[in-house]
């Protein structure tokens, strides 16, 4: 670019490219006003420059200008197509229709959008594998969209040599034409699965055996199933349609191999039924797809023989429980046990034995099954508890190899009157001035209600007694006795009978210590008497309060 002027002129330029950044871009001849690039052009970098061109005389008077310069910046094809990644990845459904986007691929060139340098096409040049067609994608070149080309009957995931195919993209600029630079890429195409295949048992009869009794795991179940093993459209589940009345059995997915665990919950009888036969179903988690059913295949029977094992004995009832009197004769009549066999497909004998008998009160027959004492039961033993005496007995039959099973026996004892009453407590004070001489005792029984209490408590039959003593009721259980006359202090033994309401009534003869001691200001002095002081209003104190307890638990029982 060339600007004429005279001689005596001076050519200047400014701006952007001359004497600003980037500088040195281009320069001008001072004197004949031509310009040059000095500087290799990036269009890609700066497109285009502004300049401003003046003139001066010698001395710098501006003679003309500033002249605006615009230099814009032509486009070479200099620049690649570039994609942003190296690989892509993308999925296609199987069965999809011909012509379903797959995935976009596209690249970026930067030369000028508004010439063939920057304008691109796609192709693709490269398919791996290349079965069942080396043509089962196409890329649309102009908008990067590669769609399928293969049928849907074709693209079927369970046929396919495999489940992924790589396509190498290629972008080329200048409108796809042999001079335009190129780029490449890869697009990994992933074929994915539909639920188009349905569950199919490997056989149509699942046999197994199981003994009676036994609960667990009685058969797995296999299927086949083409699809994906990581989707729900290839995962099992088992039910049982029919033949399983009492829910006995239950089916669990194998989540490894995808077997049906088929497991009993509930224990079987082979002497009820021997044969069961279920017939099961197998349905995947995710639905079928709507042309694809569940066909006979997707069904089978389970045949179940239960195996005999020899069970012990049963009790019944169990517990069996009776009454009996405690006094009853030695070697009497208690129970009948009642044991049977539930094999009873079987021709087997029982015989009968004492597992647990605490008190080693009881025999029983080997072969009858009575049970009778060889002792003499009590009802106050410590091995009775809430009047009942506990036993088990066991019954064994001839099988091979034997089996047992345990009954128990409850004997609710009755309360006979062979306990003799006796008075509590053993020893008494008395002071021995007779005026404050009162003391209460009480008549106690290990048997029960109607052979204990109201009780009878009286002096005993030595002459005499009646003078310096004297005993009178107090209530159903206790009795108040009185010195009569002064004593001396010392120990004396005081025989009483105490006499209790069964029938017939037992009487016990008995003697209690009475220590007569000094009663000073409230103090009871026993020490001459082999007792300790003690304060005497604390003693009355507590006599009464028994008393009181003792009213209070015998008010439902008759008066004498």
């Amino acid at each position: 670019m060339v600007f004429g002027m005279e001689d005596d002129h001076i050519f200047h330029m400014t701006g952007s490219g001359a004497d600003q950044d980037p500088k040195g871009v281009f320069t001008i001849n001072r004197l004949t006003g031509e310009v040059s690039v000095s500087q290799e052009l990036d269009r890609e970098a700066i497109n285009s420059y502004t300049l401003e061109v003046s003139v001066t005389d010698l001395s710098g008077k501006l003679v003309e200008g500033p002249v605006a310069l615009l230099v814009d910046v032509n486009d070479q094809n200099d620049n690649r197509p570039i994609f942003k990644e190296t690989r892509y990845a993308g999925e296609v459904l199987e069965g999809s229709p011909t012509g379903t986007v797959v995935m976009t691929m596209t690249a970026e060139d930067a030369d000028d959008p508004r010439l063939q340098n920057a304008v691109l096409r796609y192709n693709i040049v490269r398919q791996s594998p290349d079965k069942p067609s080396p043509n089962m994608f196409y890329i649309n070149p102009e908008s990067g969209n590669i769609v399928t080309v293969i049928s849907p009957t074709l693209l079927d995931r369970e046929t396919l040599p495999t489940t992924q195919y790589e396509l190498e993209i290629v972008a080329q600029d200048m409108k796809g034409r042999d001079v335009g630079l190129t780029g490449t890429s890869t697009a990994t195409i992933t074929i994915t699965d539909k639920n188009d295949h349905a569950p199919e048992f490997t056989h149509s009869l699942f046999q197994a055996n199981v003994d009676e009794g036994s609960t667990g795991v009685v058969v797995n179940l296999t299927v086949d199933d083409r699809d994906d093993p990581a989707m729900g459209a290839w995962r099992a589940v088992y039910s049982i349609i029919n033949g399983d009345p009492t829910q006995s059995f239950e089916i669990q997915t194998n989540p490894d191999n995808n077997e049906g665990m088929l497991s009993l919950i509930k224990p079987l009888d082979y002497e009820s039924l021997v044969f069961h036969t279920l017939l099961i179903k197998v349905e995947n988690e995710d639905p079928l797809v709507p042309d694809v059913g569940y066909g006979s295949s997707s069904t089978a029977t389970v045949q179940i023989t239960i195996l005999d094992v020899n069970e012990g004995p049963v009790f019944f009832p169990d517990p069996l429980q009776v009454t009996k009197m405690e006094n009853v004769p030695l070697g009497s009549f208690v129970a009948l046990l009642n044991a049977t066999d539930p094999d009873v497909l079987q021709s087997q004998s029982i015989r009968f034995a004492v597992l647990r008998d605490p008190a080693n009160w009881l025999s029983v027959n080997p072969v009858r099954g009575t049970v009778n004492t060889s002792a003499n039961l009590d009802r106050e033993s410590p091995y009775v508890h809430d009047n009942k005496y506990t036993a088990i007995f066991m019954a064994t039959d001839n099988g091979n190899p034997p089996a047992t099973g345990t009954g128990t026996l409850v004997i609710h004892l009755e309360d006979y009157n062979d306990n003799a009453p006796y008075v509590h407590p053993s020893v008494v004070r008395v002071c021995e001035d007779a005026k404050d001489s009162v003391v209460i005792v009480g008549g106690r029984d290990r048997d029960i209600h109607p052979n204990t209490g109201p009780f009878k408590i009286e002096l005993g039959k030595q002459p005499g007694l009646e003078k310096t003593w004297k005993v009178s009721r107090v209530n159903n259980t206790h009795a108040q006795i009185m010195l009569l006359q002064n004593m001396k202090r010392a120990n004396y033994q005081l025989p009483l009978v105490v006499t209790d309401s069964g029938l017939p009534p037992l009487s016990n003869s008995t003697e209690i210590k009475v220590q007569v001691c000094t009663c000073k200001k409230n103090r009871m002095d026993c020490s001459g008497a082999g007792s300790v002081c003690s304060n005497l209003m604390l003693l009355l104190g507590l006599v009464l309060l028994s008393l009181l307890l003792y009213s209070n638990s015998s008010s439902a029982l008759p008066a004498l």
